[in-house]
């Protein structure tokens, strides 16, 4: 029989806020967390604005400072926002604790990995020779090397699966940690994705691949559904939600944000970055969530959009919603929040699952900030400037991909 699925933690590690509470609070205000980039050398990049976490302390998180030095950045995001969502779902693997470890797991997931230490050491090998190559190289930087460090620390010796599917890979890391569960290979999942490709090579790559944003102003450059959009803005961080058997997270008495009702998984099979025009295949994966759900026109729907304020996503993806939903596609609550913090590739659908469990915990929609123009293609209720509060029951987080990929997982407001 299929079980129940519930989240019983989140973390966050972002722009807008390093803990859950200061990155939720932001985006309701409206804030932006997009700036001049600080972190890196930009004099000679064609793009000087990202969304970088700022004051990142490590040590917050139980991490010390040999961990750092020897990691890259995206792993430390990663371990840090996990902490954040085990201790919120007081999970404890050890002896004598409430989880099996080996019915614990953990599904995180990176889009690119150690980018900056490949970098870094791609340069030694050029300048240096390959004697002076670190011998940690290869375990720093594998993209699944993350969800390896999440394990060890947190002693879940269960099911360990990171996903790589570009910016649609830790909603799929979301899903697949759900149907895990769902079907009886795990009590308790950590799911979700983490980051930290704002670096030289990163931001010439994806400007030169004419996906970012070339606007000035970085309070003004990320524009989902904006008629004045150009393009998206890199982002880092990471988000984490761990997952649950009901039954179990009832057994030890933890306390239940949000249900995980619904998965859907497709591929566009069109093209190897944009997205295919027509929505067709996107939208069966939101229909996919939205069935196994149980959505039904009764529901108040949130949707918390890929939106990346790219000139072909924003028109594909409303065009996905009106096939997936008819004309309830009209009625239903959207916003991007990539407005706010910008596109963190891999740990986007995780940062914004976080968002649609917290709409659906507190009954308030984010806004889709800067939503001043609106394109007339792009038509639905896109929520803008403002918080809108809302009876909501339903909500799903939407992602899409390079390679065609597309994943949505649908949440319910806790029911008992």
């Amino acid at each position: 029989m299929d079980r129940r699925v519930v989240v019983t933690g989140l973390g966050a590690v972002t722009p807008l806020g390093n803990d859950v509470k200061t990155y939720w609070n932001n985006l309701l205000a409206g804030e932006c967390g997009i700036d001049f980039i600080r972190n890196i050398p930009v004099d000679d990049l064609p793009v000087k604005i990202a969304g970088e976490v700022k004051d990142f302390v490590p040590s917050d998180y139980e991490i010390d400072a040999p961990f750092v030095r020897k990691q890259d950045r995206f792993t430390v995001f990663a371990v840090a926002a996990a902490w954040q969502a085990v201790k919120e779902a007081g999970l404890d693997s050890g002896e004598g604790g409430n989880v099996d470890p080996f019915r614990f797991g953990v599904y995180v997931g990176s889009g690119i990995g150690g980018f900056s230490t490949q970098t870094r050491e791609m340069e030694k090998l050029i300048n240096e020779g390959a004697k002076w190559i670190s011998p940690l190289f290869i375990p720093t930087m594998i993209a699944n090397i993350a969800a390896g460090n999440i394990a060890i620390r947190h002693n879940a010796c269960g099911p360990c699966l990171p996903v790589v599917t570009a910016c649609a890979t830790s909603t799929h890391a979301i899903g697949e940690a759900y149907r895990a569960i769902k079907h009886g290979y795990a009590d308790a999942i950590i799911a979700g994705g983490s980051e930290a490709a704002i670096i030289p090579l990163g931001i010439a790559g994806f400007a030169n691949a004419k996906a970012l944003s070339r606007s000035e102003d970085p309070k003004y450059a990320s524009l989902p559904f904006n008629k004045n959009r150009g393009g998206f803005v890199m982002a880092e961080g990471a988000a984490m939600l761990v997952l649950e058997d009901y039954e179990h997270a009832v057994a030890r008495g933890a306390d239940i944000i949000a249900e995980v009702c619904g998965y859907g998984n497709t591929c566009d099979a069109h093209h190897v970055t944009a997205p295919r025009p027509d929505g067709v295949t996107q939208a069966a994966a939101i229909r996919q969530a939205l069935d196994e759900a149980g959505y039904t026109s009764s529901d108040v729907l949130y949707i918390n959009a890929h939106g990346t304020g790219t000139s072909l996503n924003d028109v594909s993806e409303t065009a996905a919603f009106k096939l997936a939903l008819g004309q309830d596609a009209y009625k239903a609550h959207i916003s991007s929040i990539k407005g706010a913090i910008g596109h963190m590739l891999g740990a986007a659908g995780a940062a914004e699952a976080v968002a649609v469990v917290l709409a659906l915990k507190e009954g308030i929609v984010p806004p889709t900030i800067n939503l001043d123009e609106v394109d007339p293609e792009c038509d639905l209720d896109y929520t803008p400037a403002d918080p809108v509060h809302a009876d909501l029951t339903i909500g799903i987080s939407d992602s899409l991909g390079f390679g065609g990929h597309n994943g949505c997982v649908a949440f319910r407001r806790f029911m008992k």
